[in-house]
C-alpha cells in the first residue's frame, strides 16, 4: 500500500525530473562534442523525444496540482458552492476530452507500432514516441478523477468546502506576509 501511495504522490515528479535530466545532459553533451569538433547524430532526436514526453507528463502534473491553464473569469464572479459546481463541470469536460485523446492517441500509437516505423538516428519505434500522448492524458484523467472525487465530497458536505483558487491562495499568503 505504501508503494502505491508513493507512486500516487511522486510519479509525475520522478518522470519529469528523469526526462529533464536526460534532455539537459544530452544537449550539454552535444554542445561539448561540437566545441571539440565532433557531433552526435542521435542527441537532438533523444532530446526532442524527452521534451515530448516531458510536455505530456507535465499536463498530468498540472492537473494534479490544479495549476493547469484555465479561464477563471466566471470563478471570480461565483462564491462557495457555485464556484465548486463550475469547477466540477470544467473537470468533467476536461476528463471527457482526456479520455477521447487517450483512446484516439492509443489507436495512432498502436498503429505506428504495428507498422514498425523507427526513428532515424536512435532506431526506437515511433509508436513509443507517440505513446506519450495517451500516457500523459491517461495520467491526467486519473488525476481528474481524483480531483472530482474530492470535489464531490466537498459538494455533499463530507469534506470541508475549499474552493480557493491559486490566485486566492497567493493573495492570502501575501496578506499574511505583510502583517
Amino acid at each position: 500500500m505504501n508503494i502505491i501511495r508513493a507512486i500516487d504522490r511522486r510519479l509525475e515528479e520522478v518522470l519529469l525530473v528523469l526526462f529533464s535530466s536526460v534532455m539537459v545532459s544530452v544537449i550539454f553533451l552535444q554542445v561539448v562534442m561540437r566545441v571539440s569538433g565532433n557531433s552526435l547524430s542521435w542527441s537532438e532526436e533523444l532530446a526532442r523525444y524527452c521534451f515530448i514526453w516531458l510536455v505530456y507528463i507535465g499536463i498530468s502534473y498540472g492537473v494534479k496540482k490544479q495549476r493547469h491553464i484555465k479561464v477563471d473569469v466566471m470563478l471570480l464572479l461565483l462564491k462557495g458552492k457555485g464556484k465548486l459546481v463550475l469547477s466540477i463541470v470544467a473537470n468533467l469536460l476536461f476528463l471527457f476530452f482526456s479520455l477521447y485523446v487517450v483512446v484516439n492517441g492509443y489507436g495512432i500509437a498502436n498503429q505506428l507500432l504495428g507498422f514498425g516505423q523507427q526513428s532515424p538516428a536512435l532506431g526506437i519505434p515511433m509508436g513509443l514516441v507517440y505513446m506519450a500522448t495517451p500516457v500523459g492524458f491517461g495520467l491526467a484523467a486519473i488525476r481528474l478523477i481524483q480531483n472530482l472525487y474530492v470535489q464531490v465530497k466537498m459538494l455533499i458536505g463530507k469534506q470541508p468546502l475549499d474552493v480557493d483558487g491559486e490566485r486566492d491562495r497567493i493573495q492570502k499568503q501575501e496578506g499574511e506576509d505583510e502583517q
